[in-house]
């Protein structure tokens, strides 16, 4: 089986990303799994922090589920038209110490898909994570693209996907980006 972990980006109870995420695990087609990971409770990155500490219990278990999975989804709100800093602060943590990168984001199929209330989905939060992406080693899926704009009229009040046409990209994306992790995973088993 497949296992890709989702982590939504935002801290916020009512996150259109975090119901984003909840309807993408609804989407995931047989034959793979989409675990959800959490961001909450993550200190802000503090070099003398990790010197004194290591790393906090929140890093480690996220980390563990990074590790661990086959694929990473990434879903992203866009503040300030770009990434959202408590999202990024998360990576930092998980890219520390440096020497585990490869361990943890090296050729690691991942994917990003957002949701906003605006007009145009989060285009730039989701372009500003590549150089982010490429830097840590990964393999950005770049087989579709899911945009979720005007995302208060696709969700309704208890948090589920209402718009008809959006589930349907949301079940392809998560098909192609299975099919994806699915495939990197058997090259990865013969090389």
């Amino acid at each position: 089986m497949t296992k890709i972990l989702g982590i939504s980006g935002s801290l916020r109870a009512g996150s259109f990303n975090t119901r984003l995420l909840a309807s993408a695990a609804k989407a995931i087609p047989d034959g793979s799994s989409l675990e959800i990971g959490s961001i909450r409770g993550i200190p802000l990155y503090d070099g003398d922090l990790e010197s004194a500490s290591g790393l906090p219990e929140s890093v480690q278990k996220l980390k563990a589920q990074v590790v661990a999975c086959d694929g990473l989804l990434l879903v992203t709100p866009e503040y300030n038209n770009g990434i959202p800093g408590v999202f990024k602060n998360a990576i930092d943590w998980l890219s520390r110490p440096s020497s585990d990168i490869p361990k943890v984001f090296g050729n690691r199929p991942v994917a990003v898909i957002g949701a906003s209330p605006g007009g145009f989905g989060t285009i730039l939060a989701q372009n500003a994570w590549l150089p982010v992406l490429r830097t840590l080693g990964t393999r950005p899926w770049f087989g579709g693209r899911l945009l979720v704009s005007r995302a208060s009229k696709v969700f309704d009040q208890s948090g589920d996907m209402a718009d008809d046409a959006m589930q349907t990209q949301l079940r392809n994306f998560m098909r192609g980006f299975a099919d994806f992790v699915q495939a990197n995973a058997a090259s990865s088993s013969k090389g």
